[in-house]
């Protein structure tokens, strides 16, 4: 009987063409990949300055690798927390000017974890419409009024913040993962003041891209630890690597230590990759130039699209998405790219919401200006062999 109706609702999502599939990556990360045997210019991935593949990290796993071996062997609260470890940390909260940072082996477990441990029945945590699912699963879950505010609309976050509670906690997204659109934290820092709130945000797609030096979001708006008490980062998307951290006061650090649980029961990630992103964060510090030139391919990007009359979603960021509004039509427009050699993310609901499935174009310091030539000619293709219909506009509208 489960396994009909689980069958079932397997079937509903295949005719919505909501299916997601898995494929399998035969290269490593760059401009060009092999994906399920074909050779694709991918435009897809979130190693936005195309750290995953450098020969310095490489070269900083493969000798802590021989060092430390491969696993770190148990949770970094018993006997995981190895030397990599603690020295990332350390850099991570200089990085970030904060008074200390903590390893999470994910972003979803950061977030997950941070909300659970710092909020419960009384409090209230108000966050954005739009934000990533960990920061929504941990609202959801952690006991306290839950509410969401009106994307980057400050008005609605003021009223939202009027609500009782012992504790309040706002949490958004620096730069959001589906839009690429930022979050307006300037006005965010002065609601939170007014109302006697804190403030968290998750900057996993801002770290190592914005900020004159890579530090991310709040870097990009001149924020202090002051302003915004709790920054989450990952460590897999511009930094090239895996993991991810909240940085923060030194008694936020320690709260967490002792109170988060998906970081006291999870085994830390093993040493070789903390070596990997000490190495990239050296790198996403110190050469700006990986920067400037995604920063210039973006520009190249937006320009072209303008000029072909293709109509980009408001991001200055790495991720470039264009609205096509039903899930059938993107998956038809993927398609079509990808029969021309170009991969692009295909983004339907659940990940956006019904009405809003869209093309997630990301670009990386890998690929260079023919690349981005490319992608429009292909990209100008696919959309005019695939015109929007009535359906379609009704969900762009």
């Amino acid at each position: 009987m489960i396994e009909q109706q689980l069958a079932q609702a397997l079937q509903e999502r295949q005719q919505a063409g909501l299916m997601r599939q898995r494929r399998q990556l035969e290269t490593a990360q760059g401009a060009s990949i092999s994906v399920d045997g074909e050779t694709l210019l991918g435009f897809a991935s979130n190693d936005y300055l195309g750290l995953a593949n450098h020969s310095s990290v490489v070269a900083a796993f493969t000798q802590a690798a021989k060092h430390y071996g491969v696993g770190s062997g148990a949770s970094h609260l018993v006997n995981g927390h190895s030397r990599e470890h603690h020295l990332l940390e350390e850099e991570i909260a200089a990085f970030t000017g904060r008074d200390r940072a903590l390893l999470f082996s994910t972003g979803y477990m950061a977030n997950f974890g941070t909300i659970m441990a710092l909020l419960g029945q009384g409090d209230l945590v108000v966050e954005d419409k739009l934000n990533h699912a960990s920061l929504l699963d941990g609202g959801l879950a952690c006991g306290a009024k839950f509410r969401r505010y009106l994307h980057n609309d400050v008005a609605s976050l003021e009223k939202t913040l009027a609500l009782p509670g012992q504790r309040k906690l706002v949490v958004t997204d620096g730069v959001f993962s589906m839009d690429g659109d930022i979050a307006p934290l300037k006005e965010v820092v002065q609601s939170c003041r007014k109302n006697n709130a804190w403030l968290m945000v998750d900057d996993a797609h801002g770290i190592g891209v914005l900020g004159a030096t890579g530090a991310g979001s709040l870097q990009y708006f001149g924020l202090s630890q002051q302003d915004v008490p709790i920054l989450m980062g990952t460590l897999g998307k511009a930094a090239g690597g895996f993991g991810a951290f909240i940085a923060g006061s030194d008694v936020l650090i320690e709260t967490l230590t002792q109170f988060a649980r998906p970081y006291i029961y999870t085994t830390a990630t093993p040493p070789a990759v903390a070596a990997a992103n000490r190495a990239a964060l050296e790198i996403i510090q110190h050469d700006s130039t990986r920067r400037e030139h995604l920063a210039q391919l973006i520009a190249m990007f937006r320009a072209g699209a303008a000029s072909l009359g293709v109509q980009l979603m408001d991001s200055f960021t790495a991720i470039q998405p264009v609205l096509l509004g039903s899930a059938q039509r993107t998956l038809s427009v993927a398609g079509t790219l990808q029969k021309q050699g170009i991969l692009v993310g295909a983004i339907r609901p659940p990940t956006v919401p019904n009405g809003s499935a869209r093309l997630r174009i990301t670009l990386t310091a890998n690929h260079s200006a023919e690349h981005i030539e490319q992608l429009l000619v292909a990209l100008d293709f696919a959309l005019k062999l695939h015109p929007a219909t009535d359906l379609d506009n009704q969900g762009t509208a």
